[in-house]
């Protein structure tokens, strides 16, 4: 399970064997890449929109700032969102959503359905 709490991303994972009941607790920061495929294979991905018209200058400044991405990435990213095609998990998107409103840029995140 991955949630937003507070304004960090946590995941967390628990299993019990059902034979002798031994249980395991697993919890962290950044999401493992394979649990993050499963969790976008069960539950599908969430894409980041934005209102349009936005100030592309000001979207880029957050999705550097967030990503940790240098120029040339980060415009591919912004045509991503602009484009309605910037994907992830849910709570990664409305974690992005967040720093957008906060940075005066209307934006949302919302469950794709296929």
């Amino acid at each position: 399970m991955q949630a937003l709490v507070g304004e960090e991303l946590r995941w967390d994972v628990e299993s019990m064997c059902p034979a002798c009941g031994f249980a395991v607790a697993v919890c962290g920061d950044d999401l493992p890449d394979e649990l993050r495929g499963r969790l976008l294979v069960e539950y599908g991905p969430a894409k980041l929109q934005v209102a349009q018209p936005t100030r592309g200058a000001a979207v880029m400044r957050v999705l550097r700032a967030e990503l940790g991405i240098g120029l040339g990435g980060v415009r591919a990213v912004l045509e991503q969102v602009l484009a309605g095609q910037y994907s992830g998990t849910l709570p990664e998107m409305e974690l992005m959503a967040r720093k957008l409103r906060a940075s005066g840029i209307e934006a949302a995140a919302s469950r794709t359905v296929n």
